[in-house]
């Protein structure tokens, strides 16, 4: 099934044209997955500046969860533009940001008194998380896990449990970051072997005494759509209770209903102290986000947090229309029924093509590992690499991401329709052909 032509404004360059002008002025370090320009976006796809269509399984690394342009975001963007775009919170406030605060704390797992802020990306979010925990702890370090991913900042960078693209050169990283193992039963490392690494730390290389917060993704992203097995989160809950440290969601990738919940961590029971949030809360505009326990984020004082463009009017006003989307739509059960569909049809293509060694999600969170012959020990990186670009000649936009890069992940918006989500799934079967026959 090829890409479907519509007519491109004559006024616009082609791709190729315009990759040439952004490698001639824009820093090797940016990387693109495609050598695609958008000229307009709506829902689920998308169309190029020749007039290609994309049915968009990335969703802007799952940004759009809410689709592109989505009308109640569209509509709050507009309202808010009419009055005003920015004025710094911390100079003159304005009610948007109250309201999103109080409906983020309204929706967060847990009982008891709850505060947010904001910030604009991801990594602010992680950075602001791990400077409450310090002050709120007195103690300094921190526990991240191998594979994860916080954000390419000097502090998110140690936090990242990986070496090639984010931390090669950029020496020397942020001290008192610890890494253990994260589990992957298919990888074969259990919850157990995690939790036992946690302990060789506090008896080899740190005195848990000293320990501010450990953070976790409960569906690991970068490191290859790995949800968290089941016990895993509260077994997490009750090592930091029990030493004194804090636990941190990090809910950038999975949060805003990308598995199912609002929180991804709501699918273990366990409450964190504090959860960070970006990407889905903005319905593709910048905002992120820390919430959490009140005494605990209340530990910083007046000054210690904020940023200039932190909690912009425009992004508040997009986070307010995104949550009433999520909650009028039904998006949450939405997000289920799509991560079911797409592990069902995804789960049928590995019993034709043994190059597929897992398929694995969590909610429309969904993942496809290839392997040599299926051997999870013989990771093969080309195979997603040829499906994703095969898949976007014939029409359909994916992301890889794994530790060796050899899985593809689907993210697409919870508003796709089915039609479109089957279609997409056919190129993706269409494309997984032609590409094990090459």
């Amino acid at each position: 099934m090829n890409a479907i032509l519509t007519p491109a404004p004559t006024s616009l360059p082609s791709n190729h044209a315009l990759m040439t002008r952004r490698h001639a002025s824009i820093a090797r370090g940016i990387g693109n997955a495609h050598a695609v320009f958008a000229a307009h976006a709506d829902n689920a796809l998308l169309w190029d500046v020749e007039g290609r269509r994309y049915i968009d399984f990335c969703a802007g690394i799952a940004v759009v969860n809410t689709g592109h342009r989505h009308p109640r975001v569209m509509r709050s963007l507009l309202e808010q533009a009419e009055h005003f775009t920015h004025t710094c919170f911390q100079v003159v406030a304005y009610e948007s940001y109250v309201a999103l605060a109080e409906r983020l704390c309204e929706l967060a797992p847990g009982e008891g008194p709850k505060k947010a802020f904001f910030m604009s990306t991801g990594a602010e979010a992680v950075e602001n998380a791990v400077k409450i925990a310090r002050r709120a702890t007195g103690r300094e370090a921190v526990i991240a896990f191998e594979g994860g991913f916080h954000g390419r900042t000097l502090l998110t960078m140690a936090l990242t449990g990986k070496v090639e693209p984010y931390k090669s050169g950029f020496g020397p990283l942020q001290a008192d970051v610890f890494h253990v193992p994260y589990p992957s039963e298919v990888h074969g490392i259990t919850a157990a072997d995690s939790l036992t690494a946690i302990d060789r730390l506090f008896k080899y290389h740190v005195d848990a005494a000293r320990v501010a917060a450990l953070i976790v993704e409960p569906v690991q992203g970068e490191g290859g759509y790995l949800p968290a097995p089941g016990g895993f989160l509260v077994a997490l809950r009750t090592l930091c209770d029990r030493h004194g440290i804090l636990m941190i969601a990090d809910e950038i990738q999975t949060g805003i209903g990308r598995t199912g919940r609002m929180f991804a961590v709501e699918h273990s029971g366990v409450v964190p102290d504090l959860i960070t949030l970006a990407k889905g809360l903005g319905g593709g505009t910048p905002i992120s986000a820390v919430l959490g326990r009140a005494e605990v984020i209340d530990a910083v004082p007046p000054g210690g947090l904020g940023s200039t463009y932190a909690g912009a009017p425009l992004a508040c006003a997009a986070a307010l229309g995104v949550l009433e989307a999520i909650e009028s739509e039904g998006l949450l059960e939405r997000s289920r029924v799509i991560g079911e569909r797409l592990r069902a049809r995804m789960r049928g293509m590995a019993m034709a093509y043994p190059c597929i060694a897992d398929v694995r999600g969590l909610g429309a969170m969904t993942a496809v590992e290839f392997c040599h012959t299926g051997d999870i020990d013989r990771p093969a990186p080309e195979i997603a690499s040829a499906l994703k670009t095969e898949a976007a000649r014939r029409g359909l936009l994916l992301l890889t991401c794994g530790s060796y890069g050899n899985v593809v992940r689907v993210m697409v918006p919870l508003t796709i329709p089915d039609d479109q989500l089957e279609e997409g799934l056919d190129i993706f079967e269409d494309a997984l052909a032609a590409v094990a026959q090459g």
